[in-house]
């Protein structure tokens, strides 16, 4: 950690309730006012991360996203309020933080984590808080922080489901060593198919931040070479003891990664060329109508999504339906499938052609991608 600067009058007041707590204290705040936490993500994790973080007087707190609020979003981003609806998430967040803390410095990165930017972000803080939503980030913030000899404070949900650990510290596994490969892109549903109930992010990413400042302030016991599992129906934590792989390739005894790697190829979530036999994008499915070809849209998302929109001249087959309803489809026919995000539809395109269509393609993006590319006029959820 960076040093331990003295507390001004009006922190020593503002963090009172800490002074009492064994292994705490004044040195131990003055140790988190010297701490640089950055936070991979200011979403569903990263709200209720940094929100505490800075309540807690964490010095400096950095911010990694390049999105916008989303009306969706506040459902469980408790960063943002409706007034923060347009605006990019790193401007709102440090609004909000300096609001609640002006102790507390914010530094921006409105950028997408790469691997040709990871290092020299991370390179400067002290722990990192991992609250990204998807494989390719993790992996890249996992091995990013080995090689930088830098705590990963892991955290991951799922519906009413999450999970906690400390990835990459001093003897502890690697996120690698838990996950060796990604799953098939296909069986990964996102938040918007699989749904989270908006408080549970706030379960796992509370408790990051209290890993955050267990690590910085050395008090109790990290998540280090364990899983914390948080089941929220029937309100259960279970715990799942972790070993450092000593054949991983990063953390392991022989590494063959070394620096930082493709990782949207690595877990199979590369942009494919416009047109690969498997997804049309916005701009091709756009030409293709037009030009009169004969083409069939299949909208297999659900009803309340169709409601909402949808695209000119498709046909709703919800994807649990289709089984008994494909029948109502032209084999002969070109097929393009499609959903809010193109998951959907790459599974319902596989079973197209197991039951003998000739020609199906996705919409690559789905509804989302035919409003940023094609019509940006279009209602987005």
């Amino acid at each position: 950690m960076t040093g331990a600067p003295p507390l001004t009058p009006a922190e020593l007041r503002r963090y009172a309730r800490h002074f009492s707590l064994p292994g705490i204290g004044e040195a131990g705040q003055r140790r988190l006012k010297g701490a640089r936490v950055l936070l991979v993500g200011a979403g569903g994790l990263g709200s209720p991360a940094a929100l505490y973080l800075a309540a807690g007087g964490v010095g400096v707190l950095g911010l990694v996203d390049d999105d916008r609020v989303d009306e969706t979003n506040l459902q469980r981003q408790v960063l943002y309020g409706t007034s923060a609806l347009g605006r990019p998430k790193d401007e709102a967040a440090a609004e909000r933080l300096h609001d609640l803390n002006p102790h507390v410095q914010v530094e921006r990165f409105a950028t997408r984590l790469t691997s040709g930017n990871a290092l020299d972000i991370l390179r400067d803080f002290d722990v990192i808080v991992d609250g990204s939503d998807n494989f390719p980030t993790r992996y890249l913030v996992s091995d990013a922080c080995v090689m930088l000899g830098k705590p990963d404070v892991y955290g991951a949900i799922f519906r009413f489901e999450g999970q906690v650990s400390v990835f990459a510290a001093p003897g502890a596994p690697c996120y690698r060593c838990l996950f060796r490969d990604p799953p098939p892109r296909e069986l990964v549903p996102s938040c918007e198919q699989a749904g989270v109930l908006g408080v549970v992010p706030g379960v796992i990413g509370s408790l990051q931040a209290l890993e955050t400042m267990k690590l910085i302030t050395g008090v109790g016991e990290p998540l280090t070479g364990r899983l914390l599992m948080f089941d929220g129906l029937p309100m259960r934590f279970r715990e799942l003891p972790l070993r450092k792989d000593p054949e991983c390739p990063v953390c392991g005894e022989n590494p063959t990664i070394r620096e930082l790697i493709d990782y949207e190829a690595f877990c199979g979530t590369a942009a494919p060329s416009d047109d690969d036999g498997v997804e049309w994008s916005a701009r091709t499915l756009h030409r293709q109508v037009p030009a009169g070809n004969q083409v069939q849209l299949v909208d297999v998302r659900e009803p309340w999504e169709w409601s909402i929109c949808r695209l000119d001249n498709a046909v709703l087959i919800p994807l649990r339906e289709l089984p008994r309803r494909f029948g109502e489809l032209d084999p002969g026919r070109t097929v393009v499938t499609y959903c809010h995000t193109g998951q959907r539809s790459l599974v319902a395109r596989h079973f197209l052609l197991a039951q003998g269509f000739a020609d199906v393609r996705s919409l690559r993006g789905g509804v989302e991608g035919w409003a940023l590319e094609i019509d940006p006029e279009m209602t987005r959820y």
